[in-house]
């Protein structure tokens, strides 16, 4: 059952990006410096690996938070929620402003990223609690 969590988790926090993203892809890719072809679609692109790639990483996140979650023994819809904010608040999005700031990246490209990775795990923290 602790499996189908994870899965259901991390479903519901790549289909959270799904729509993040393609919302704010205009932006996100000037922030992110992606080049575009005469088409309007990234130079280069295509390739389905990057969300092969996504779903996995957001899959070992969402195994992890799982795991911490049960060493700390929190298991209640307010718990989880916290939890799944604090971790993408206070963990990940200063990860990626220190990362995106030593490589000179845009601000906009911490607010967009950081912003998802907040939601993101919150959304993965519910839905852990609620299994």
């Amino acid at each position: 059952m602790e499996y189908l969590a994870v899965i259901a988790a991390t479903v519901a926090a790549y289909a959270f990006g799904a729509v993040w993203y393609m919302t704010l892809s205009k932006p996100w890719m000037a922030a992110a410096g992606i080049t575009m072809d005469d088409k309007g679609r990234p130079q280069g692109g295509g390739s389905p690996l990057p969300m092969v790639i996504g779903f996995f990483c957001i899959l070992l996140v969402a195994g992890m938070m799982r795991h911490v979650f049960q060493m700390a023994q929190m298991d209640t819809l307010g718990e989880g929620l916290m939890g799944g904010f604090g971790l993408g608040a206070f963990i990940i999005t200063p990860w990626l402003a220190m990362c995106y700031n030593y490589g000179m990246r845009s601000f906009r490209l911490t607010l967009i990223d950081g912003t998802y990775a907040i939601v993101g795990c919150t959304i993965i923290g519910v839905v852990l609690t609620l299994f």
